[in-house]
């Protein structure tokens, strides 16, 4: 089972759709300050006559070439191996109601509605070029269609404080590196209650996220989930440095 897991997961990270790169700014400051060092290192060892910071500079620069290279590596390939490891291990019976939260051009979402059958994979978003690149509408509609999943997907321009759905619409609410770009506490919080709201009795949450997964688990709890659990996720799902994991939350909604 464990192999045959292994191979559908491999399988399913295999995409034909176009998604972007996460925070793009970010992964161009890391390679232009790497650059930036390694011509300073090589100044000062070759004008400079100064070897010691020659050295510095060079380490630091590639360090830096390399929190680039991780960046990247997590956007356009490593968070789609992880997702479509969960979302194997969900063991979805294909009549599932799917919402989710943030959906950007579609990684996630699409990949979630390829499970589907009889169900339907709904995704929120405001659609922000900054969180993410060429991020539209439009393109997370092409997107399906590329994967063949357009007549399992709708999509809403909401908000996720505020998402336009009546309680208890859905069996699984997920986000991926969504709730955080939302900069208050107080906010953060809103969507998270938002997503108990539209979760069924016995319905489940996964959130993989970076810096407040922990304060999610703590507020997930306080508003009466069931079986809250935080873990770390591995090297392919770090946005250029350990330091800059993504956690892991889940959750269940009571009956």
């Amino acid at each position: 089972m464990k192999t045959s897991s292994s191979v559908a997961s491999r399988e399913l990270a295999q995409r034909r759709g176009d998604y972007g790169f996460d925070a793009p700014y970010v992964s161009i400051i890391f390679l232009c300050i790497g650059l930036a060092m390694i011509v300073l290192g090589l100044l000062a060892f070759l004008l400079w006559q100064s070897p010691l910071w020659g050295i510095v500079c060079l380490l630091y620069g590639t360090y830096m070439l390399l929190t680039s290279a991780s960046y990247i590596y997590t956007t356009r390939r490593g968070k789609s191996q992880v997702w479509a490891e969960l979302l194997v291990g969900l063991n979805l019976r294909g009549d599932e109601q799917i919402l989710d939260m943030g959906c950007g051009r579609g990684a996630v979402l699409l990949m979630a509605a390829s499970f589907l059958n009889e169900g339907k994979a709904t995704g929120v978003d405001i659609w922000s070029t900054s969180d993410q690149s060429g991020n539209a509408r439009e393109v997370t509609l092409k997107n399906a269609e590329r994967e063949g999943v357009a007549e399992k997907v709708e999509l809403f321009t909401s908000d996720m404080r505020e998402l336009p759905f009546a309680n208890g619409t859905f069996d699984l609410v997920i986000s991926s590196l969504a709730i955080h770009n939302i900069s208050q506490r107080e906010g953060r919080d809103k969507a998270l209650e938002e997503a108990v709201r539209v979760l069924k009795p016995r319905g489940r949450l996964i959130i993989a996220d970076i810096r407040v997964s922990k304060r999610y688990a703590e507020h997930l709890r306080e508003l009466g989930m069931t079986d809250v659990s935080l873990q770390l996720l591995d090297w392919r799902f770090w946005y250029g440095a350990p330091w800059v994991m993504t956690k892991l939350v889940k959750a269940s909604k009571a009956s």
